[in-house]
């Protein structure tokens, strides 16, 4: 792990019990990263805190740009300690690596479509190298949810949507719902797509997943149109 730089933030109190296994889960996503491609050079923030987490898990991470990631954990939440034993931990740092490497390349989208493309990939990603069973936002929302809600979507292309309420969910728009049909318009992809190389697996164009998921039909008809 010569290239992935540990930063330890201690002024929220340090998570000093936990050092040594997330040191270990994250070791283990950057030899498992090694098995398809090389791991690209990364700063790795990793700090105490609640905010930002996620509390079925007790964790949450951010790519800030290609060569930067920040992990929050919370030891105080009871999920944690299994979170950081059972492989989560390193499922997520690897869903983190495929945004920082999506980012080196045709980037994580400034669209609405290419944010779930970016964010399916990496989820598709991470479970994929982790051998994990699906995070719960992976599959937070069933089929007939998703059909229901097409008449709301945002359009494919549009740059003005609102992140959080489609992602994270608010009012009557299901928690997770973006990651969850991310999740899915990326499977109707690789449903179709074949064996997937490296390269593949980061820089497929945001088009041709959405041009599936179309296709699948998991996306009204006006957001067929491809994009770049």
């Amino acid at each position: 792990m010569h290239n992935w730089h540990l930063h330890w933030l201690n002024a929220t109190g340090g998570l000093h019990a936990q050092q040594a296994g997330i040191h270990q889960a994250i070791a283990q996503a950057h030899t498992l990263l090694a098995t398809m491609l090389p791991p690209p050079p990364l700063d790795i923030l990793i700090q105490r805190g609640r905010a930002g987490t996620i509390p079925e898990v007790g964790m949450g991470g951010r790519a800030w740009h290609a060569r930067l990631v920040s992990l929050t954990i919370n030891p105080d939440n009871p999920n944690t300690a299994a979170t950081i034993a059972n492989g989560i931990l390193t499922r997520d740092m690897l869903h983190e690596a495929h945004h920082t490497l999506r980012m080196a390349g045709p980037g994580y989208g400034r669209t609405f479509g290419e944010a779930m493309v970016s964010e399916g990939l990496a989820c598709h990603f991470a479970r994929t190298l982790s051998q994990t069973p699906p995070a719960p936002w992976e599959n937070a929302v069933d089929r007939p949810t998703i059909l229901h809600h097409h008449d709301r979507l945002p359009p494919m292309a549009a740059t003005g949507y609102d992140h959080a309420l489609w992602f994270f969910g608010q009012a009557d728009i299901p928690r997770w719902f973006g990651y969850t049909l991310g999740c899915e318009m990326v499977q109707a992809w690789r449903d179709t797509a074949g064996p997937l190389s490296p390269e593949r697996w980061i820089n497929v164009p945001s088009g041709d997943v959405i041009a599936a998921a179309h296709t699948a039909g998991l996306l009204p008809a006006e957001a067929a149109p491809r994009q770049r």
